[in-house]
């Protein structure tokens, strides 16, 4: 055999020696990583949000918005683009709403903080009627909604909203589920 073939036929052994080395490293290594996922309450079915962004978050939120929304009979459309102050236009047969959706997962002093403002130009605004109609908040860990009117918050840039029960909650505990207020 010529010294050529000799060494192609070395490399070729060794890579295959190589490969199959790697893929036991890989595979222990999956293993390994499988476990400490498991351990920490993760998995390939886990419903952790806790890597999740901010602006995933909210996607998730406006999923869940339009899912509700379909549940009490409700059309939603989503405007093209990011332009506008709302994020869905609702139908509600009789007439079709602005809504801002917003969401909260952190108990903070008693409360779920959501913001009700926009940025522009660096600087942070308060929604204005002329924008929008309701800001739609879920409060994640009590999966409970919200429901708004621009009117009775503006021109506050957050909202508190607090647990059911809370003797604080009376601000807008009335709007807790208030998805009568759009027909």
């Amino acid at each position: 055999m010529s010294a050529v073939r000799r060494l192609e036929c070395a490399s070729r052994a060794g890579s295959r020696s190589g490969s199959r080395s790697k893929s036991k490293a890989e595979s222990k290594a999956k293993a390994k990583a499988k476990s400490k996922s498991k351990a920490a309450g993760g998995g390939a079915r886990s419903t952790r949000t806790a890597n999740v962004t901010s602006k995933q978050r909210g996607e998730l939120a406006e999923m869940m918005f339009m899912v509700k929304a379909a549940k009490k009979g409700f059309a939603t459309s989503k405007p093209y683009g990011d332009s506008r102050r709302y994020d869905f236009i609702v139908d509600t047969g009789r007439r079709l709403w602005r809504v801002q959706v917003k969401s909260s997962s952190g108990l903070c002093k008693g409360a779920y903080h959501v913001s009700a403002n926009r940025h522009s130009s660096g600087r942070t605004m308060a929604y204005r009627a002329s924008e929008i109609d309701l800001v739609i908040a879920y409060v994640v860990p009590e999966d409970s909604w919200f429901v708004i009117p621009v009117n009775a918050f503006a021109p506050r840039k957050s909202l508190r909203l607090y647990p059911k029960g809370d003797p604080r909650g009376t601000m807008y505990g009335r709007f807790r589920e208030a998805w009568g207020l759009m027909r």
